[in-house]
Parts: C-alpha cells; structure tokens; sequence
C-alpha cells in the first residue's frame, strides 16, 4: 500500500511537471533580453575577439556547447535556460550578422551599466568603467531593431505585448566602477539611488514600445565572489562565519535590491496593466554557499571553478585568471556554484531560472500567476 501510494504521488509530480511545461512552452512569442556580463550571449565578440579576452577562449563553453560563444560560463545562461523552457530558441546576439530575430534578441553586452557613461566620468571614475553599452544604449539598439522584425509601429508593438522582456542584472558594473576606485563603501552606497531610477526609467521606455510583462533581477551578493574576496582584504569579523563571504559588500548588494523592490512596486501602481515580476540573484546564490548539498554542489568557502591559485582559497588571480595561462577548470562545473570567481556556472543558472519561471526566486514567478489563454 505504502509503495503505491509512493508510486503515485511520484506520477503526480511528473504530471505537474509536464504541465508547467506545456504552460511555458504557450506563454511568449519571443524574448528580448537585456543586460551585462550575467546574460551576454556573445555581442561583445561579434566583431571578433580581442587577443586579451579570455571569456572567449576555452574552458569557456565547454559544458554546453563545447567551445566558448562569448558567454561568461561554462554552459548556458539563465536567459537560455529560460528561453528553452518557454519552447523558443536561444536568443542570438542582437549585434550578430545574418541572425533572424523574430523569436526574440538578446541586446546584453558584457561590461554594461545602468548609468551612462558620462555619469561615471563627471565622478572621475572614467577609467574604472568599461560601459560597451548602458541599459540606455540597448534600449536604443532594440529601437533601431524594430524595422528588422516588424513592418509597422502597430506590428512592433502587438508583438511586444505577447513578449517577454529581461531587464538586467544592471547595477553591478555601476557599483564595481567606484569600488575597485577603491573609493570608501559609504560612497557607493550613495550611487544606489541613480542606478535605480536610471533602471525604473528603463523599464517606462520599453513599457512605451509597448512591453506588458518584464522581469528585473536584483544584484548578485557581491561579497561572496571569488574576485571581491581577493581584492578586499577585511578584519576576520567582517566575513560571515558560515558563508565566509564579505558582510558590508553584501549588504550593499541587499540595499541595491530593497530599493530596486521598492521601485517596482511604484511602477507596478503607474502601470496597473503592466506585469513587472522582480527576479532575485542573491537568495539563491545565498544557498548554493551555504546549502550546497541541497543543490548538488559541494560544500566549501567561496571558490572558483576555473581560475588558479591566488591570495586565500578561493582559487582566483588577476594574473591568471580563467582562461589565460596557468588557470585550469575543475573537473565537474556543475557541483561549483562559482565558474570563474565573477560569475555562475551553467548549474546554477539551471537553478535559477527554474527559480524564476516557478518560484521561489521571483515575485510573482514568469509561469506561474500568468492567465495562459
């Protein structure tokens, strides 16, 4: 009895499955995606690849696909992971040659802000920003689109309404801008506000082109990565004693996000016919260091995948960093939540994004409280 009641709530949770599944695949004609590092898909390499870009070379890649696209991981992004599950193709880079973009495009380019570059620059702060493309400059790129996928303003906008748009990450090059300025943390915490609003005046254009149901992710906990654990050299009670991670780099991680809540609530009241889902990076990131086991990972202090040896554990150096000499990647990405000491391997982009699409990494989940007719 014991055995077939088992067997049956087994075959339940595959049925429920199977029917989130079907939902997604029903959900969006097509995604456009924007953002940083995080989600490019290879725009920063369209053009060809710089001699000193080492996320374009090999391990990168290598889960997924099996050779690098431009993407900073081993594998897929959350935007793929995502994309498939909603039953369209991965998105191509928006910049690439002789791609079709009706099923979407992916506008994300590594080194993207929230804040245009003269904002960093009218701070002095010029040379430690390398803004490709601000939030700003994508929104342009998918205007300067439109005639490319759509022959009226009506059609633009008719498929807008039936798409899904990602706004971000942005924020984190922003903040890294003044930060590896070495400028005091007090400081930073005072760009909070204008990266914000710069992205809530992001989310009102495309809610002018005609977007109804946009996700925008908070900030990854900066102060558990491999890179800002390297750089930052804190009193031994400044680091968490479980997760060994940076206290006040995180918590400036969490007031970003607070106030990046707080916008969309305000936005959500101006545009009450507008679905604007928040998406959250730092909780699961959170468990993946302290909860490994649960997610299949190893349980261990903050360390990269792919990198070498440097200052502490964390198997990260400037010197040698993924991809260029001397680094190596582990031999199984998928029990690391790090890939490179600054951003996630392919598995923990799984979990996230299955985090979004259903809960509990998004409020409300993409799938989840969507009228499917």
């Amino acid at each position: 009895m014991m055995m077939r009641r088992q067997l049956s709530v087994c075959v339940l949770l595959l049925l429920v499955l199977a029917g989130q599944q079907q939902a997604a695949a029903k959900k969006y004609a097509a995604i456009f995606n924007f953002g940083d590092s995080l989600v490019d898909a290879g725009n920063l390499v369209v053009d060809g690849i710089p001699e000193y870009l080492a996320t374009a070379k090999l391990p990168y890649g290598m889960t997924y696909f099996g050779y690098p696209t431009g993407r900073c991981s081993d594998g897929r992004l959350v935007v793929d992971f995502i994309a498939q599950e909603l039953g369209l193709p991965l998105l191509p880079p928006s910049k690439a040659r002789n791609a079709t973009f009706h099923h979407g495009a992916n506008f994300a380019i590594t080194g993207a802000t929230a804040l245009d570059t003269s904002y960093f620059v009218a701070k002095g702060l010029g040379k430690t920003v390398w803004n490709s493309g601000s939030l700003h400059t994508q929104i342009k790129w998918l205007q300067e689109m439109k005639p490319k996928i759509c022959s009226s303003p009506e059609e633009c906008r008719g498929l807008f309404r039936r798409s899904l748009f990602i706004v971000g990450e942005f924020g984190g090059n922003d903040y890294n801008s003044p930060l590896f300025a070495f400028r005091p943390l007090e400081e930073v915490h005072e760009f909070v506000g204008d990266v914000v609003n710069s992205i809530g005046e992001g989310i009102e254009k495309l809610i002018a082109e005609g977007a109804v149901d946009l996700v925008v992710p908070g900030v990854l906990p900066i102060g558990c990565f491999p890179v800002y654990l390297s750089i930052f050299r804190k009193q031994p009670e400044m680091y968490g004693g479980k997760s060994g991670c940076i206290k006040d780099l995180n918590t400036l991680s969490w007031v970003h996000n607070v106030a990046l809540q707080r916008k969309i609530v305000e936005l959500r009241k101006k545009h009450s016919d507008v679905r604007i889902m928040y998406a959250d990076y730092y909780t699961p990131t959170i468990q993946f260091v302290l909860h490994a086991e649960k997610w299949g990972m190893l349980r261990q202090k903050p360390r990269a995948c792919c990198g070498a040896p440097g200052i502490g554990v964390y198997n990260f150096n400037l010197t040698s960093k993924c991809g260029e000499p001397g680094a190596y990647a582990c031999d199984d990405p998928s029990n690391h939540w790090s890939w490179d000491g600054i951003h996630l391997t392919e598995a923990s982009y799984g979990h996230i994004a299955r985090g979004w699409l259903y809960g509990p990494f998004a409020d409300p989940p993409i799938v989840g409280n969507r009228n499917l007719e």
